[in-house]
């Protein structure tokens, strides 16, 4: 346990020192920020539209009623936003691990350690996934800051807007945190078959978007076929994260995937060592 530690601080380390984990911060935030500032601008002028009817927010079709409140009108928007952001940064992160290393020429020095294949691949992906954590742990401020400033709504509509719900808010930190640890499997499998990292982004961003809409084929296959591909997509297995609704079962979905892509990462790793 020591070993895999060492690698993830070294991992991390070595993310944290280079131009690409801060241009994936920037980038992030400033990407987040904008989404957020869209959100509640829709926020505030639902409200002041709302303020002007009689009967409030009984007259509001029910598409949407969810810009009653904060958490669901502005939050849970921007979560779900993000949800996409982060399929273009992951595979960014996660090409380094690997291929990365094979275009350096330090892979070969890494394979003749006296450190096992499941040390190097788990210690790597740990590293990894602390920095998506750490990428993710980004969106907190946009809660806080709603916490904090929340009253300001009171004035313009009647409605309790300033109280955030925040088992619905950790939800959604969850779902991104699931999503980040999934795409994070896929594309540490994809860098270990590739030394072009170009390659190993495209291919995990594709492979990625595929699995985000395999349910689309769905409506036009028979069963069993359709109740697979409707289980196996990735927004199916993150909807009711996103809408703050406590599944395990989506846990138990992305659990088994990372660790079928870890387990696929081990082999590719362990076949090259003897090369």
């Amino acid at each position: 346990m020591r070993t895999i530690l060492a690698i993830a601080k070294k991992e991390l380390t070595i993310f944290l020192t280079t131009p690409w984990a801060w241009i994936v911060f920037t980038f992030f935030s400033f990407v987040a920020s904008t989404f957020f500032m869209n959100a509640l601008t829709d926020f505030r002028r639902a409200h002041a539209d709302v303020a002007q009817l009689s009967g409030g927010w009984s007259q509001v079709e029910p598409e949407f009623q969810f810009l009653r409140n904060l958490t669901d009108g502005v939050v849970m928007p921007t979560f779900s936003a993000m949800l996409m952001v982060l399929m273009f940064l992951v595979p960014v992160l996660s090409a380094r691990l690997f291929a990365d290393e094979r275009r350096q020429k330090t892979f070969e020095l890494l394979m003749t350690s006296p450190i096992s294949t499941t040390q190097i691949v788990v210690g790597k992906y740990l590293g990894g996934l602390l920095l998506v954590s750490l990428t993710i742990a980004l969106l907190l401020v946009y809660p806080l800051v709603l916490t904090a400033y929340g009253s300001s709504f009171s004035a313009v509509t009647s409605e309790k807007t300033s109280t955030l719900e925040w088992p619905t808010v950790l939800l959604g930190f969850l779902g991104l945190l699931v999503w980040g640890a999934a795409l994070l499997a896929i594309g540490t499998f994809i860098s270990s078959l590739t030394e072009s990292v170009i390659v190993a982004i495209v291919v995990t961003f594709c492979v990625s978007l595929l699995l985000l809409l395999v349910r689309i084929l769905a409506p036009g296959a028979g069963e069993p076929l359709r109740s697979v591909l409707e289980y196996a997509s990735f927004e199916a297995q993150l909807r009711n994260f996103m809408r703050g609704v406590f599944d395990p079962r989506p846990l138990v979905f992305f659990a088994s995937l990372i660790a079928a892509f870890l387990v696929a990462t081990h082999r590719s790793v362990e076949s090259r060592r003897w090369v």
